[in-house]
């Protein structure tokens, strides 16, 4: 067994990671947005999500480290919120097109992220620089690869 499917098996085990929810076809899995009370960009970005026809569940948490942690967010790909959707983490203003993506290919992977907050990015403005997604493994930027990237506009 690959250290991917064991970190799976043995995740699942631990209840660290939800079984992937069967969803009828077209159907959005829910999700949860861990964010700041007070931020503003976090709020646009579940907007964005709930437009797109994600149900989405917000908890309010002012120290994030523990929980990124627990949930094996890399810290060099740190951002001001964190999504939990099926087995999966999405950390920081990630495109609902690569959010999407992620759920239909179902990659062996612990995440996507996009660090910090790039101008641009969703709930961060409409204009920007470029910027990339990438995939993550538990608590390792080792081994990520460019998931999508994001054209300036």
């Amino acid at each position: 067994m690959n250290r991917i499917a064991m970190f799976v098996t043995g995740a699942f085990a631990a209840g660290l990671m939800a079984a992937p929810a069967a969803h009828a076809e077209g159907v959005k899995p829910p999700m949860t947005v861990i964010k700041s009370p007070w931020c503003g960009c976090c709020t646009a970005w579940v907007e964005i999500a709930e437009t797109a026809g994600y149900t989405v569940k917000i908890v309010h948490r002012e120290d994030f480290v523990p929980l990124k942690r627990q949930h094996g967010v890399p810290d060099d790909l740190a951002a001001c919120h964190t999504v939990l959707v099926d087995q999966y983490v999405v950390e920081g203003h990630v495109p609902l097109e690569a959010v999407d993506r992620l759920l239909s290919e179902r990659p062996e992977i612990r995440g996507i992220a996009v660090a910090g907050m790039p101008a641009g990015s969703p709930g961060m403005g409409d204009h920007g620089d470029a910027y990339d997604v990438v995939t993550f493994q538990p608590g390792t930027v080792e081994g990520s690869t460019v998931w999508m990237s994001v054209p300036a506009h």
